[in-house]
């Protein structure tokens, strides 16, 4: 099954931050239930401390499933979002807007 797992970003502490949509798609068998914390080795433990699950979304025509993810802590911040992203795009997730998620 294609799992696309998705983190909407903030920043509580830079002005002007508008966010950022991030999605990681792969292929597995093990489907990620609420809940669950996933570690990714783009993910910076100076932003947050782990993401949850907190809700899936299975598409069985298109074999796809949808993992929103939730920071635990977001008063970390020890680094700038731009940082942050920047370390998850080197690692294989990519910034989508609102669009292509809805398409």
């Amino acid at each position: 099954m294609k799992i696309k797992m998705i983190i909407f970003l903030t920043s509580s502490k830079e002005k002007n931050n508008c966010g950022q949509i991030v999605m990681k798609t792969f292929e597995s068998m093990i489907r990620p239930v609420k809940g669950d914390i996933i570690d990714d080795p783009g993910f910076d433990s100076r932003f947050h401390n782990g993401y949850e699950v907190v809700k899936v979304t299975i598409n069985y025509t298109t074999n796809e499933c949808y993992v929103s993810l939730h920071p635990l802590a977001i008063e970390l911040e020890d680094i700038s979002i731009n940082d942050y992203i920047d370390k998850l795009t080197a690692n294989e997730w990519s910034i989508v807007s609102k669009e292509e998620l809805l398409a």
